[in-house]
């Protein structure tokens, strides 16, 4: 199932990238970069990197310009995971491009690749979440708080594995067919934001 298969993935870039635990270290992708992995280990490391550039950024002893410097990082990151999503997007297109459309067929409430998204931050949340129901320095009462938080998560990881597969499978049958949109976000463009086109 691709779920499965896009997930541990997503694990590898989560493990590795907690060796070092630092926004600020070198990225290398283990997959070619003609396949699907490449894709999506890439996409994983950025929501990781983002995940901790949002703690850092909550520090009240932060200094007010590395803040704003890290919130430039941060808009950055967003772009990026976008184009990422859109890339795994196109995977999908070309993959199922051959397939025949039913003339019952319906379009999804999201692509395959922004579900994929809400998978690898799931697997995000996961990690952390096992890591605070592990601790060996919290209360019980915090420990069995984030055990339960943690069985609520796997579920939702179960649900949306399973989602994803059957969309996949109901796009290959023709009984669901894709539709992409590209995002068109604007605050980072010069001509759209007025933030922005009033300094040019």
């Amino acid at each position: 199932m691709f779920s499965e298969f896009a997930f541990k993935i997503f694990e590898q870039s989560i493990d590795t990238y907690h060796i070092k635990d630092d926004v600020n270290q070198s990225f290398e992708n283990p997959f070619p970069a003609d396949e699907i992995a490449h894709l999506l280990y890439r996409k994983n490391w950025i929501d990781t990197v983002q995940w901790h550039y949002e703690d850092i950024i909550r520090d009240p002893q932060i200094d007010p310009v590395a803040a704003l410097t890290l919130k430039r990082k941060i808009d950055a990151s967003n772009q990026d995971r976008t184009d990422l999503v859109e890339y795994i997007d196109s995977y999908f297109l070309n993959k199922y491009q051959s397939a025949q459309t039913k003339n019952t067929a319906t379009i999804n409430t999201e692509s395959p690749a922004w579900a994929i998204d809400r998978l690898s931050i799931l697997a995000l949340k996961i990690y952390h979440m096992r890591e605070e129901a592990t601790r060996t320095d919290a209360e019980s009462s915090h420990i069995a708080t984030c055990q339960q938080k943690l069985n609520v998560l796997l579920e939702q990881k179960k649900d949306l594995s399973e989602a994803i597969d059957q969309l996949l499978y109901d796009i290959e049958e023709g009984n669901k067919y894709m539709k992409v949109y590209k995002q068109m976000k604007m605050y980072n463009d010069d001509e759209m934001n007025p933030v922005l086109r009033g300094q040019k």
